[in-house]
């Protein structure tokens, strides 16, 4: 198993962070785009290679996300209508996500296997996610999974 932070700077403008392993080292680096249109993340590895790249689709009616990883793409996340609650759903070939996912607290599933699972650190300054691997060929899609889920989370709370 494989565990991995991801620690988002609260006044960073740019959209830049990264992706450590528990010795502190940066194994994915994260660039948002800042007022571009269509918004999107690209997430490198330590060569600055591409891995994976959200795209917020824009002017649609409800917010929606498309989650590419290493060119193809492998999820969507749509905003639903709904009146009272935010409720989004996810969608990618075999994979569930079961939990809170909006407060960060969930189990990445691929064919009904847990292949990892997302806890958002409490008491820290900016948003800080724990991310534990259990299948390594799923490293890159669960980094752009929490990537993801957390700008939908923030579009929302611009939007509110």
């Amino acid at each position: 198993m494989k565990q991995l932070y991801i620690k988002q700077k609260v006044f960073s403008l740019s959209g830049k962070f990264t992706v450590k392993d528990r010795q502190e080292n940066d194994v994915y680096y994260v660039e948002g785009s800042f007022l571009r249109v269509p918004k999107t993340f690209s997430i490198m590895n330590p060569k600055r290679d591409e891995v994976a790249l959200i795209t917020k689709k824009p002017f649609s009616f409800l917010p929606q996300f498309h989650v590419e990883v290493n060119g193809r793409e492998a999820a969507t996340i749509k905003k639903e209508f709904s009146f009272l609650k935010a409720r989004y759903t996810i969608d990618a070939a075999g994979i569930e996500v079961q939990g809170n996912w909006w407060d960060m607290d969930f189990q990445v599933l691929q064919h009904g296997k847990v292949v990892g699972t997302v806890s958002k650190e409490w008491f820290t300054w900016g948003d800080s996610y724990q991310v534990e691997i259990m299948n390594d060929e799923m490293e890159t899609m669960m980094i752009a999974l929490v990537v993801a889920i957390d700008c939908v989370k923030a579009d929302q709370n611009a939007g509110s």
